[in-house]
């Protein structure tokens, strides 16, 4: 007998044949009459099938643990080790066994243990089973056991029904196989995919590491405008959105940089933000359209000092999270990923010329660019500006062979509104991008701080929105550069994904096993 054959008559749809949907969905509904029937019956016995709160005494993992403590205080015996009484809640994820014993599978936030009901222990209560199902959420009292098979057991004394589930579980069990709908119905995939609650404790814990490693460094964590007036700092087309109050159109953030940076201005020389940001995008296994970053700027640094501070940040969370800064692959016989220090710094110019033969110095105009691109395969969209179009080189032709970890340097000023000019060049300016799995995961810069230069780098954005058409070209802050001209200090500034990073660190291929609650197609 499997484990879940006799946990109650439902359908099996996890098989290889297809289902009729007009016949899974009149079976879900004979099963739902069922368990409304069920709740019918515990009330007709007195019994709440919702009551207001349980007192549990032991979590699923600590009542394993307690038995195991027990065991070794008593060394190697005969007699079975029984534990003092405990309480534990969870989810019925599986059942088992007939007549007078009966077997349950309970799930909670820190694992899976056995129940192990016996008709002469339970008395009067074990016929509650009878109304109990796979999902239902139930509380269980009674001493921790091993079972003649090994199991660590509770030895049930008193069960109580604290949530009915009136829909059953999909699949039995088998899990939610299609990404749609497991994004769809996250809190079903939390349920059966064990993977998917890895991912779900593996991201806070990844903030919580980045954001221990910044305040260490002596960085005060703010919060800046989610509304803002003008959606600059970066090329995304933003939201638009309407404040009734003030009668006036305002965007959701595309970037925390512009803010961030009139903080430095106003004095505090490293600051930094985790937060969203919001860009009317494309949806695909790399982007989503509302994402989660950090960003920080610290005075008197360069974007060399930024590029120290990644890599030993990315190691760092690394090493917290997983235990190691070796990543194994996601599959048999796939790359281990060495997140240890120091990574490669890459001139983005010898790169670009290593893999495609094209210099972006004499293909300086969209002309040239384009057909340099036609002539290599790589697809030109028309009508887009030279600095986008090098960028869709970048894109298909570098970042893939980017595996290992490694920083890109140097970009040209078309596409780089923000960052510094590097001395004894023409055209470049000090900026990196990280790279890992052939995916960008930080962006930074030695942050430009001459108003003037500023000032013209947001015109020529300005003039290549009307030229091209241009919807995600960065915008003009007028308040932004009002600030710098009070003097910005030097600085380093840099923004790293969280859903990116991880992504790399739990080697998901997607974007939207990370995010919770992903924006879906309709």
């Amino acid at each position: 007998m499997t484990e879940r054959d006799n946990a109650e008559n439902e359908t099996d749809i996890s098989t290889d044949q297809p289902v009729d949907e007009t016949e899974r969905l009149a079976g879900e509904a004979r099963l739902m009459h069922d368990r409304r029937a069920k709740v019918d019956a515990l009330r007709e016995k007195g019994i709440d099938p919702y009551p207001r709160s349980f007192h549990r005494s032991h979590t699923a993992a600590e009542a394993i643990a307690l038995l195991e403590s027990a065991e070794a205080g008593v060394g190697e015996t005969e007699e079975p080790v029984k534990t003092e009484s405990v309480t534990v809640a969870g989810r019925i994820m599986a059942r088992r066994g007939m007549g007078k014993a009966s077997f349950i599978d309970l799930k909670d936030g820190s694992g899976r243990i056995q129940l192990f009901a016996r008709q002469n222990v339970l008395g009067d209560d074990f016929e509650l089973l009878d109304l109990l199902d796979l999902g239902d959420i139930v509380g269980a009292g009674g001493s921790v056991i091993r079972t003649r098979r090994g199991e660590p057991s509770i030895e049930l004394m008193s069960i109580t029904v604290l949530t009915k589930a009136i829909r059953p579980l999909p699949d039995k069990w088998a899990g939610l196989q299609d990404i749609e709908a497991r994004t769809r119905q996250r809190y079903l995939d939390l349920i059966s995919n064990e993977r998917a609650m890895r991912n779900a404790r593996l991201r806070p814990a990844i903030v919580a590491s980045i954001r221990s490693f910044m305040i260490e460094r002596g960085f005060v964590e703010v919060e800046t405008p989610m509304l803002v007036p003008v959606a600059a700092g970066a090329s995304a087309e933003p939201f638009t959105t309407h404040h009734n109050s003030l009668n006036r159109d305002l965007y959701l953030r595309i970037a925390t940089e512009l803010p961030l940076k009139k903080l430095l201005v106003g004095g505090m020389e490293k600051v930094f933000e985790i937060g969203r940001l919001f860009r009317n995008e494309g949806i695909d296994h790399d982007h989503n359209p509302e994402f989660t970053t950090m960003e920080s700027y610290e005075a008197y640094a360069d974007y060399n000092d930024v590029m120290e501070m990644v890599e030993q940040m990315v190691s760092t969370v690394a090493q917290e999270t997983t235990g190691s800064m070796q990543l194994p692959p996601a599959e048999e016989g796939g790359t281990v990923i060495d997140l240890t220090p120091p990574w490669p710094r890459l001139d983005l110019r010898q790169e670009i010329i290593k893999q495609t033969e094209i210099d972006f110095i004499e293909c300086n105009d969209v002309e040239s660019l384009s057909q340099a691109m036609h002539e290599r395969g790589i697809h030109v969209e028309p009508g887009l500006s030279w600095a986008r179009l090098l960028d869709k080189v970048i894109s298909s032709a570098v970042e893939p062979k980017l595996v290992q970890p490694a920083f890109l340097v140097d970009y040209p000023v078309e596409m780089s509104p923000l960052a510094k000019r590097k001395p004894g060049t023409d055209g470049i300016v000090e900026r990196f991008e990280a790279f890992a799995l052939g995916s960008e995961m930080a962006n930074a810069f030695t942050e430009l701080n001459d108003p003037v230069d500023q000032r013209e780098r947001f015109e020529q954005q300005e003039r290549m929105r009307l030229e091209f058409s241009d919807d995600e070209a960065d915008r003009l802050d007028e308040d932004f550069l009002v600030a710098i001209e009070h003097g910005m200090p030097p600085a380093g500034g840099l923004g790293i994904g969280i859903d990116r990073l991880t992504m790399l660190i739990s080697r998901e291929e997607s974007i939207r096993e990370i995010i919770l609650f992903p924006q879906l197609r309709t």
